[in-house]
């Protein structure tokens, strides 16, 4: 649906709006694009290899204590 003008100042202001969605919405790609590299680095996925070890860790110590038992 287009809207209607009646005049150039509503022209302007939904101008001056949608430039300023346009620069939000750049800001935001930015940002995820941030965060995904952040994502990326080796160090995140040494660390969440390390937590995953150490839960495993814990579970095969907990199966070797119930076996004895």
């Amino acid at each position: 649906m287009k809207p209607s003008y009646t005049n150039f100042k509503q022209i302007e202001t939904d101008l001056k709006l949608l430039n300023l969605q346009r620069k939000v919405s750049w800001e935001e790609l930015k940002l995820i694009k941030t965060e995904f590299k952040e994502d990326l680095r080796p160090f995140n996925w040494v660390e969440t290899l390390i937590k995953g070890a150490g839960k495993y860790g814990v579970f095969v110590l907990f199966r070797k204590l119930f076996r004895k038992l």
